[in-house]
């Protein structure tokens, strides 16, 4: 059973698409013979986008391109005479640092939202999701099916009917929900004088969506866009082929076919038994043994914790770990280290003799005028480290998953965290029908957990809660806070940086690296994308007029 709806084209468009994709019909294609900043305007658009790559691509970027020149090339033939191209170099002598110089864009669709965060765990490599705050999963694929994976085996055993009636019925209600949410919202935050239709309509549209993503199990569909070198995809490929899920396991088998396509010298080593194979049996043999011992000595910590009901038990938490005291002296000795002529110890204690104020006119002397958050401080920064045990609404958790320059883990998602209403929900009068909707996804979930252990998470829904620790240094703490607690974000996200900043200042006592921080936003917003869309607006109406790009 091949579990991924496949695109038809005519032949006109056919015969565009094989000059510039890999495949014609799955799911994972690579894509080449385009300009760089094509692919990555393709990339862009695709995080907001219902369409496929392909079919985005014939809709909006063929009209703009010459491709006459290309109509000889037919990417969907396996570039041969690149296996010799890096093999010496590459695979007899074993130079890993040759295979950091290929790259490849590859689009991997119709991936299910817990395969997305497998496909996302590597830090080397850049991604655009296909994101809930603007697709509406109420739209079906061209097999008439909503937007779920739809695992093999899990179809083909008796409990096959019974996880697709409960999944169509969650979709309904999250289609059914998504229409009065939005009639609400237009009532209660009508148009205001100075917006369009266009941004009123745009902006209500995403608060709805924000507040009803949590409906959606994690078996819903998305698209990943990724960049890659050779080296991070042999990685991300070794991890996928010894992971449980086997639409991971299944993935992966499809990615490397069209990987080698492009890059296949680098790629060689992956399912060698030699090789990737003995790698990816280490890795699986290591996980399977450490999961063992851990049950094997904490039995009573492993076991979940019995919440009956299923209903919103719990409260979602940030917890600072771990820090370090010293923390923000060592800080403002790093800041001296690299201006000094002595080892960075003697720096430290001279920066312990300093008075608060002295401390305060280094860090802001090094800090400076910050105009917005991307003017970020040096390197200094990450001198200290910051460890938080973090619970919150999956939803949430695949926002900030995406931040690699950091250490994130999570344990398995699951039920027993309960989960939130949100304020939305409750004000338009749908929370009955929503607690309904979540319920039906718990007991799916628990129907499943015995005799598919592995495949049970994709019944639970995003709203449900995920306990994960994140680390990470100052200067990415400054990096995720400002941005994440933004006023265009997510509630649910925003509070969780919110309250990391908090802590990092009152539980840390590092107040003069919270006040570095200077653009973390604190307000609420009653329709977060609004003041963007109004941006975005203005942005189109500068194009539209001088026939450049404005930038912003």
């Amino acid at each position: 059973m091949f579990p991924y709806a496949e695109e038809t084209f005519t032949a006109d468009e056919e015969d565009i698409l094989r000059r510039y994709v890999t495949n014609l019909d799955r799911p994972v294609f690579a894509l080449v013979n385009l300009p760089e900043v094509v692919k990555g305007a393709l990339f862009a658009r695709y995080s907001r986008s219902p369409k496929s790559l392909r079919r985005l691509f014939l809709d909006e970027f063929v009209g703009e391109l010459d491709i006459t020149g290309d109509a000889t090339v037919d990417a969907t033939v396996g570039l041969k005479r690149a296996e010799e191209l890096y093999e010496k170099v590459f695979f007899e002598y074993g130079d890993d640092s040759v295979a950091q110089l290929g790259g490849v864009h590859l689009a991997c669709e119709q991936a299910s939202n817990v395969l997305t965060k497998v496909l996302e765990w590597g830090r080397l490599m850049a991604y655009l999701e296909q994101s809930t705050r603007y697709i509406a999963y109420n739209q079906r694929l061209t097999t008439g099916h909503y937007r779920y994976y739809r695992d093999p085996g899990l179809l083909d055993s008796p409990l096959g009917a019974r996880y697709v009636g409960d999944m169509d019925r969650m979709f309904d209600t999250y289609g059914e929900l998504l229409t009065e949410a939005q009639a609400w919202l237009t009532e209660r935050h009508p148009r205001q004088t100075g917006d369009s239709d266009f941004v009123h309509r745009q902006a209500i549209k995403a608060k709805a969506l924000d507040a009803l993503r949590g409906l959606l199990p994690a078996a819903s569909l998305s698209n990943v866009g990724i960049y890659g070198t050779g080296q991070s995809y042999e990685m991300l490929l070794l991890r996928m082929r010894s992971h449980p899920l086997p639409e991971a396991r299944r993935y992966a088998d499809m990615m490397l076919e069209e990987l080698r396509k492009v890059i296949p010298s680098f790629l060689q080593r992956v399912d060698r038994p030699d090789r990737g194979g003995a790698w990816s049996e280490y890795l699986d043999r290591t996980q399977r043994e450490t999961a063992r011992l851990v049950d094997e000595l904490f039995p009573d910590l492993v076991s979940p914790v019995d919440h009956p009901t299923g209903g919103p038990s719990g409260k979602p938490s940030v917890t600072l770990l771990d820090f370090d005291p010293d923390g923000e002296d060592k800080v403002v000795a790093a800041i001296c280290a690299s201006l000094v002529d002595r080892p960075e110890d003697v720096v430290m204690d001279r920066v312990r003799l300093l008075g608060a104020e002295e401390k305060r006119s280094l860090l802001a002397a090094y800090v400076g005028d910050r105009q917005n958050r991307r003017h970020r401080p040096g390197r200094a920064f990450e001198r200290t480290d910051y460890r938080f045990d973090v619970v919150s609404d999956y939803g949430a958790f695949r926002d900030l998953q995406r931040h690699r320059m950091l250490t994130i883990e999570w344990q398995p998602l699951g039920t027993t965290l309960g989960y939130d209403v949100p304020e939305v929900v409750d004000g338009a009068g749908l929370t009955d029908r929503y607690v309904t909707s979540l319920e039906r996804s718990r007991e799916l979930a628990e129907v499943l957990d015995g005799p598919f252990p592995v495949e049970s998470v994709y019944a639970v829904a995003l709203a449900y809660r995920i306990r994960y620790s994140m680390q990470m240094n100052a200067r990415e703490a400054m990096h995720l806070l400002e941005l994440r607690s933004g006023p265009q974000g997510h509630p649910s996200y925003r509070w969780v940086a919110q309250e990391m900043h908090r802590q990092i200042a009152d539980r840390a006592g590092h107040h003069l690296v919270a006040e570095a921080m200077s653009h973390v936003h604190y307000g609420s917003e009653d329709l977060e994308r609004l003041d963007s869309e109004r941006r975005a607006e203005g942005r189109r109406d500068a194009i539209s007029t001088s026939g450049n790009p404005a930038i912003s």
